[in-house]
């Protein structure tokens, strides 16, 4: 069985290098977008199993990646898994509601996102 791809998307390169170390350890195949623009590009190019999205980046924010992600007929099957520091309901919800499979609030247990993911990928 190849290896489930994850594309982690994040504008803080601390957290994206600690998300990209983590996700390989636990034998996945990363790809990293630095911004919302370089997220949507690589969506479409490497077609991944799971994006680990952030939402507040400076120029697309991860609400609209994920509803765009939704509506191509290539990607709509993609999870998508927001990272945010929006702890607000309504945001919670309005990711929810894009189509999102998890809404993790930052900051966050390790362990507990990737059983997470574990969970949503097999």
């Amino acid at each position: 069985m190849p290896e489930k791809k994850i594309l982690v998307v994040d504008d803080d390169p601390y957290i994206l290098m600690s998300l990209e170390f983590l996700m390989q350890k636990n034998g996945y195949s990363v790809i990293v977008a630095r911004n919302g623009r370089e997220a949507l590009h690589l969506a479409e190019q490497e077609k991944p199993d799971l994006v680990l999205l952030d939402i507040m980046m400076p120029d697309v924010d991860g609400f609209a990646i994920c509803e765009y992600i939704k509506q191509q007929p290539a990607l709509k099957d993609t999870i998508v898994v927001f990272l945010s520091a929006k702890t607000r309901e309504s945001d919670l919800r309005k990711g929810l509601e894009l189509g999102a499979a998890k809404y993790v609030f930052k900051p966050f247990s390790t362990r507990s996102l990737i059983k997470e993911i574990n969970q949503l990928l097999h």
